[in-house]
């Protein structure tokens, strides 16, 4: 998914602090409460090998995954609890999160290409 939004060239370490950043604002809380993606199901054939269906009902965001899982609030860092989440995870729809992830990353990128360009 990172490669998607960010392209598939090579990223220089000198880069690395305003990708990171870009990432833990803008695309892991994309990415987590509002792009859905498939979860398998895992079925055993009768010669015992396992194959995997994505049927469309096991499509859900990570974080509604994390959410239908039993005891899943055992898997939360102390502090950490799904009321808080939750406002972070329905303040906006999916599409209000979208528009400002394409709006750093045009920013992103226009910096970087600033940046090498006065460097020449």
């Amino acid at each position: 998914m990172v490669r998607k939004i960010l392209g598939y060239h090579h990223i220089p370490q000198k880069w690395a602090h305003e990708i990171n950043d870009f990432n833990q604002a803008y695309l892991n809380p994309h990415i987590n409460y509002h792009r859905p993606c498939f979860f398998p199901e895992i079925i055993t054939n009768e010669k015992g090998k396992e194959i995997k269906k994505y049927p469309y009902k096991n499509m859900m965001t990570p974080y509604d995954k994390l959410r239908s899982l039993s005891n899943a609030q055992s898997y939360l860092k102390e502090g950490v609890t799904f009321e808080l989440m939750d406002k972070e995870a329905y303040a906006i729809t999916d599409n209000q999160s979208a528009d400002p992830l394409q709006k750093a990353r045009q920013l992103l990128f226009k910096t970087i290409d600033e940046r090498q360009l006065t460097q020449f």
